[in-house]
């Protein structure tokens, strides 16, 4: 019996020594920041955990401002970012030591959207979508029938990102005229999905976030086409891609720090994601980028190229897919 004992206890010493063994191989990469990104990032991660099952990759969700903030502190090895990065950002990369290369992923939509038992709203014009969230509407425009006579006297509920999500940034800029302007008193989140629900559980509700996010939930939303000026457009991958759906569609990006691109499953990782993403962009609901420019983002990699070719401008409304490949060639 003592040497059954023994011979239990030692293979159950072995067992758990090469359980820690493996827990000491495995390699993570960290990942955060904006929630519009999440899902292709997600996506590329599934299948890049699929080829290499030794590395784990953390994805969070703490918004393009928030995964910047421990970016910039060096407590992520990618952002996931929906908008360019901010002065102020690059401003705080310098002051601790972080470079960083700026990778273009895809092109997305900002979708509004109300509860399906909408019947009255059938578009929505830029100007009435910027009565409905400047910050002078607060306690204003409060009813739907404040934004266009005929329309229900009935509370809005307004359902949007929190202020650290790029979405939230380069919506204000689009729609209000300035980044982070707008109104206070609605429903904010950083999980898209939280907005989802609100929006599908309130029949006077309205709110906005990634195309992606509505494709996926077309059954307990109703998407608002948005009138820019040339007739109302409808958010879809179709429009986003030829430039008509204006002025909510912008590039998507992530953000790679220098120092850990040099970690050989940091470089396998970013490279699987620029070579997959174009298939893996769409079957999530955003708009690939054109071929070339998964190519050229991949040779910027590869070359370690650092810094931002919008200038630390942040939220910049009004690029298309051939403005966003002028810039990554210059």
């Amino acid at each position: 019996m003592k040497v059954k004992q023994f011979l239990v206890l030692g293979l159950s010493a072995c067992a758990l020594l090469i359980s820690f063994g493996a827990l000491a191989a495995e390699k993570i990469i960290a990942v955060d920041g904006s929630s519009t990104v999440y899902p292709i990032t997600e996506a590329v991660a599934e299948e890049f955990q699929k080829v290499y099952q030794d590395v784990k990759v953390t994805v969070g969700i703490s918004g393009t401002g928030g995964g910047f903030k421990r970016f910039v502190r060096g407590e992520t090895d990618i952002n996931d970012a929906s908008r360019p990065i901010k002065a102020s950002e690059i401003e705080a990369c310098q002051q601790n030591g972080i470079e960083f290369i700026e990778l273009p992923v895809a092109f997305d939509g900002i979708a509004v959207v109300v509860n399906p038992k909408n019947t009255w709203v059938d578009y929505l014009t830029v100007e009435e979508l910027k009565k409905i969230w400047e910050p002078e509407a607060q306690g204003k425009q409060i009813r739907w029938s404040d934004i266009r006579p005929g329309w229900p006297e009935k509370p809005i509920t307004l359902f949007g990102p929190g202020v650290d999500s790029g979405t939230f940034e380069y919506f204000t800029e689009a729609i209000v005229g300035e980044a982070k302007k707008s109104r206070g008193d609605y429903v904010a989140s950083e999980d898209d999905n939280v907005l989802v629900q609100g929006v599908a559980q309130d029949e006077y509700a309205l709110g906005y976030f990634g195309l992606a996010y509505y494709l996926e939930n077309q059954d307990i939303l109703k998407a608002v086409p948005i009138d820019s000026g040339q007739g109302p457009v409808a958010p879809t991958p179709e429009n986003v891609k030829n430039g008509t759906y204006k002025p909510l569609s912008r590039p998507l990006f992530i953000y790679v720090s220098r120092k850990s691109a040099d970690r050989d499953e940091v470089e396998k990782f970013i490279t699987f994601y620029l070579e997959h993403a174009k298939d893996l962009v769409e079957e999530v609901g955003y708009v690939p980028l054109p071929e070339n420019a998964y190519e050229l983002a991949l040779e910027r990699f590869r070359k370690r190229v650092t810094g931002s070719v919008f200038g630390g401008h942040g939220a910049t409304v009004g690029v298309s897919i051939e403005e966003l490949l002028k810039k990554e060639t210059q």
